[in-house]
């Protein structure tokens, strides 16, 4: 019998990226919709990227096996 390959999941390979270092990078929520009640400052802020939080890495490198 062959060796069962691992699908990646779709949605995550899209969002989440790996660094050298194997950390999760990751987009800010809320900035694609009702931006006008926010400030420009939290509005430039939410366009930068951040590594993802400890808990939630582990589930994140499963779904993404292949980056």
């Amino acid at each position: 019998m062959p060796k069962i390959k691992i699908k990646t999941h779709s949605g995550a390979k899209k969002r989440f990226n790996l660094t050298k270092t194997g950390k999760v990078k990751r987009a800010h929520a809320f900035k694609s919709h009702i931006l006008t009640k926010k400030s420009t400052k939290r509005k430039r802020n939410l366009r930068k990227t951040v590594m993802m939080d400890k808990t939630n890495v582990a589930q994140t490198k499963r779904l993404i096996p292949y980056k």
